[in-house]
């Protein structure tokens, strides 16, 4: 008898509204979260440890945080309100993720 087991990453899908993507412009950005999960014989069976939320391109397949480093990479992480939206969003936003406009 063999027994095959290990932990796996999942990705999850939290919300079907696409955002606009500041790199390519399209509306292909969700948001989404990594977990990990303990699996047998490839199978997910419980969850280990639930991932952070963050928004990713479809296209680009760049995730946000790690776009905003490569476009400020010397900027502070502070916080500022779109003023479209009024939503809070990191310093560096060259588009807000939420509503798509310029901020």
């Amino acid at each position: 008898m063999f027994l095959i087991a290990g932990i796996s990453p999942k990705t999850k899908i939290l919300d079907d509204i696409p955002r606009r993507c500041p790199l390519c412009g399209l509306a292909q950005a969700y948001f989404k979260r990594v977990d990990h999960y303990f699996s047998i014989f490839f199978m997910p069976v419980l969850r280990i440890k639930k991932g952070e939320p963050f928004i990713m391109c479809e296209k680009c397949e760049i995730a946000l945080h790690e776009l905003e480093e490569e476009l400020h990479p010397r900027q502070a992480k502070g916080k500022f309100a779109c003023k479209n939206c009024g939503r809070t969003l990191q310093k560096g936003f060259r588009y807000c993720p939420f509503c798509g406009k310029p901020v």
